[in-house]
């Protein structure tokens, strides 16, 4: 075993892209003792930068195939990072539990005849008497309101996990270099990976995490791998109301796919994904509550007192996420645009996995 990490340490890998799956790969490869360089031009710009941290894993409808199975890895998985991601942060911690919502009769059938099929005690149904949808109707006035509630699923907080592992990388001492890739090509059974300022990187591996602009720098390599661009975006909303206690809603909930975060009594998140969008709506509070047929006085006086969003990536003609070993240390990871924060354990488990097998 002593041999084999020295070995390890022998490899070089370059990871384009500093989003949360390519801080994760960057942590588990660095950890079994690769040499490991991360490339990014923006760091502070890439789509990470907008996820809102709800881990809807154990409430995935299709408990079967791919999909489910990195699911159910990356919820065994997490509370190993958890306690490693706390020796940097110890306020890190996943919230419990994740509450899915609808007025539509039909989908609330789904649920229940998922709820029922798979007779899971971490998921219950929520029907008009639950304490948690009487709280929510006595804020937004919804009618006709039912659900699910999870005990294993919920919310880590976005901002602080890429904190922490920005924390975390720098103790590993993992290079980081802020260009851009513009070419990627193989000399000599290596990869070279020349930036846009005329700088080569020789690597032995190199692991795409770099979202839509993969395509552009495998497209010469004669990959066909199509990604398509879907609009993440969010607000947080301030309300001046006496009479309104948003610490009284569930920490984190999801109503006919809009996505809201209670902060703290006065502060909630409002966010979702659009998939057949990549422009920020002008009107986003408008685009963002209409899962609300009257909106309350409360909310209509709120003041919009932030506003962000990110540009994901959505596979075109084969399912989310991407992971492929493309060819001899060409790695690819990308193409989550929903689920990248929830899969990223077992993702980079399997990044790693597929590097150990390619090398020895």
């Amino acid at each position: 075993m002593k041999g084999l990490k020295e070995n390890f340490q022998k490899a070089h890998i370059v990871i384009i892209g500093s989003g949360i799956i390519g801080k994760f790969n960057a942590l588990e490869l660095s950890e079994l003792g690769f040499q490991i360089t991360i490339i990014d031009p923006a760091q502070l710009q890439n789509s990470s930068n907008a996820a809102l941290g709800l881990l809807m894993g154990n409430m995935y409808q299709k408990r079967r195939g791919r999909s489910w199975d990195l699911r159910k890895q990356s919820i065994e998985l997490w509370p190993q990072w958890i306690a490693s991601l706390q020796k940097f942060n110890s306020e890190l911690s996943i919230e419990k539990p994740l509450i899915q919502l609808t007025t539509n009769e039909e989908k609330f059938k789904k649920l229940e005849k998922f709820i029922y099929k798979n007779n899971d005690i971490n998921l219950r149904i929520l029907k008009s008497d639950s304490i948690f949808i009487k709280n929510i109707n006595k804020a937004f006035q919804i009618k006709n309101l039912k659900g699910m509630i999870s005990f294993k699923d919920g919310r880590i907080n976005a901002v602080l996990l890429l904190k922490t592992l920005e924390k975390y990388i720098r103790y590993k001492n993992i290079n980081f270099l802020e260009e851009e890739v513009i070419k990627i090509r193989k000399t000599n059974n290596y990869w070279i990976s020349t930036t846009r300022n005329n700088e080569n990187i020789k690597s032995d591996i190199v692991v795409f995490c770099n979202s839509l602009k993969a395509v552009d720098l495998i497209e010469n390599l004669s990959h066909n791998i199509k990604l398509k661009p879907v609009l993440g975006q969010a607000i947080e909303v301030e309300i001046n109301d006496a009479e309104v206690d948003l610490l009284s809603l569930p920490k984190q909930f999801n109503i006919d796919g809009k996505n809201i975060i209670t902060q703290s009594k006065s502060k909630l998140i409002i966010g979702s994904t659009d998939e057949y969008s990549t422009k920020p709506e002008e009107k986003t509070f408008e685009k963002l509550t209409n899962f609300l047929d009257k909106k309350p006085s409360w909310l209509m006086k709120g003041k919009i007192s932030k506003k962000w969003y990110g540009i994901r990536s959505k596979p075109e003609g084969e399912p989310s996420p991407i992971m492929k070993n493309l060819e001899n240390g060409l790695i690819i990871c990308t193409g989550f645009y929903k689920n990248g924060i929830l899969l990223a354990p077992a993702c980079s488990k399997w990044v790693a996995d597929e590097i150990k097998n390619y090398l020895y």
